[in-house]
């Protein structure tokens, strides 16, 4: 077959457009749940406290956050939380809800605020989760299902928990954070696609680690 520079440039075009989905939808996406998580966990200071005692026992303040130590951190799987109040990508295909619910002027999945499936569906409770298999990522179950169902279910659900779990754990375990002087702290959201706070969350960290040079 004779080259075509044409249909090089368009393959090209085209492997670079799905390269560039990828990338983007494996970091926009992590970093806005991360976010989400962060600001839901400094709405409850009790909550942070609860996820900093636990990441300090498992890794010490003499260490910083590895891969390895994620398993060992129950009650920080709060991606699964932060996930049904804030779903990553409202508008994912997979997502078919029989009917809407009004809350808040955010129209939702009825399974996500569905009293009869969630006690207090609109609280941040990360006691929900604890010891309950039955809520995972598999989309086998349509009152929760984040990542999708069927064939077109997120192919990165294994790498995105451990992105999220590893960046949160790492945020919680090297700082405490607050808010600048005067800054009240907000849920509000932008809807679109990738679903984002719609004001940023600008916070100050403060050191926990007890080396200086872990931060390097």
């Amino acid at each position: 077959m004779e080259w075509s520079p044409i249909i090089s440039v368009r393959e090209t075009i085209v492997y670079g457009i799905k390269y560039l989905d990828m990338v983007v939808g494996g970091t926009d996406t992590t970093s806005n749940t991360v976010e989400f998580a962060l600001v839901e966990m400094m709405n409850k200071p009790q909550v942070l406290r609860k996820a900093q005692q636990e990441v300090e026992t498992v890794v010490g303040k003499d260490n910083i956050v590895e891969e390895s130590h994620i398993h060992k951190l129950p009650y920080l799987y709060i991606v699964k939380k932060t996930l049904r109040l804030h779903p990553t990508l409202p508008l994912l295909v997979p997502h078919c809800p029989l009917s809407l619910a009004l809350s808040e002027a955010t129209l939702f999945p009825k399974v996500l605020v569905d009293p009869s499936v969630w006690k207090k569906p609109l609280e941040f409770d990360p006691e929900r989760f604890l010891g309950n298999s039955k809520w995972d990522y598999s989309g086998n179950d349509f009152n929760y299902f984040p990542f999708g169902s069927g064939r077109r279910i997120c192919a990165a659900t294994a790498m995105a928990k451990r992105m999220f779990m590893f960046s949160l754990a790492s945020l919680v375990h090297s700082f405490d954070w607050k808010l600048p002087e005067g800054e009240k702290l907000d849920l509000e959201e932008k809807f679109g696609i990738v679903l984002k706070k719609k004001v940023p969350l600008v916070v100050i960290p403060t050191p926990r680690l007890s080396d200086p040079v872990l931060y390097e």
